[in-house]
């Protein structure tokens, strides 16, 4: 047997660690190096005046947000609740609208592949346009859903511009988008599964639902997985289509974290507050992430 090569021994050691310098020197660049910077800002007050130098106030920019007599944390509270209840409803309803799009799709239908761009088709449109269309929908006056309720006698409705359903008509337009795109992976992992499984089932005596709850549900959990961490991540991480959906108001009733962070950018003022409020998305996420991650895992050695 030959030996090997001292060089050519230290080339296959180094060679993979090559090949995942790029992608990691990328990470570094654009992901760690940018939180690690977040991090540091949070906890600096920026100079009011040209010659002055940032400084460092620990935890207390974190504190200002949640403080209510502050003229940031009185806004911060709210949109940090509109937050939380925006990534919870996209989670909510956007994932079993989804999974019913698959599983309307997943048949043999005439005009089968009209269908499925029908329902795909909110998933391509850029967010400020599928968020355009909508702000027409919901116009005070001219709207087709406010013609629609005076057509049936009923009162004109102020979508984007009453506090109590302006967060709602936001996340209704964010679900529409969503369950489209998600729609798609679950189309993908019904298409998976094994039909022997469901032919089985129906002679063993299993009727529809039946060959649903234990068959498909089952089947689709790493599918499930999937989606709640993008889903979540996607909602944290958004807030773009408010720009055409009444800038976060009125009175910040249906603002968001991202968002907010967007509107106060022109202020170096509070770049500080700014930094914190990242931080605080960056850790949201990562916890979010982390959990379900664990949860899917724990489920799976359990039942395995």
């Amino acid at each position: 047997m030959t030996p090997i090569k001292p060089r050519k021994r230290l080339l296959a050691i180094l060679l993979p660690y090559f090949m995942v310098l790029p992608t990691v020197s990328l990470i570094v660049l654009f992901t760690i190096a940018p939180a690690i910077n977040s991090l540091k800002d949070s906890m600096m007050k920026p100079a009011v005046r040209r010659g002055q130098e940032a400084q460092f106030v620990g935890f207390d920019n974190f504190r200002d947000l949640f403080d209510e007599n502050h003229h940031i944390g009185n806004s911060f509270r709210r949109v940090f609740g509109n937050t939380f209840v925006y990534a919870l409803s996209m989670v909510g309803f956007s994932i079993p609208i989804a999974l019913i799009f698959a599983l309307l799709v997943n048949r043999r239908i005439s005009g089968l592949g009209l269908w499925r761009f029908a329902y795909f088709y909110p998933a391509l449109l850029p967010s400020i346009a599928a968020a355009s269309i909508w702000a027409f929908l919901y116009g005070p006056n001219s709207g087709m859903f406010n013609i629609i309720l005076r057509s049936l006698g009923l009162g004109r409705v102020s979508w984007l511009g009453d506090p109590n359903i302006a967060l709602w008509s936001v996340i209704a337009v964010a679900v529409w988008m969503e369950s489209s795109f998600l729609m798609i992976f679950y189309l993908a992992g019904l298409q998976g599964i094994p039909k022997d499984l469901y032919e089985a089932a129906s002679i063993d005596g299993a009727n529809d639902w039946q060959r649903f709850r234990y068959i498909t549900l089952p089947l689709l959990r790493r599918t499930h997985q999937f989606a709640i961490t993008i889903s979540l991540v996607y909602a944290f991480q958004s807030g773009e289509i408010l720009q055409a959906l009444g800038e976060g108001g009125p009175n910040n009733a249906s603002n968001v974290m991202l968002y907010f962070i967007v509107k106060r950018l022109p202020e170096p003022v509070n770049w500080g507050h700014i930094n914190a409020i990242a931080v605080i998305l960056l850790v949201i996420v990562m916890t979010f992430s982390i959990a379900n991650y664990l949860f899917f895992q724990r489920r799976e050695h359990l039942e395995s």
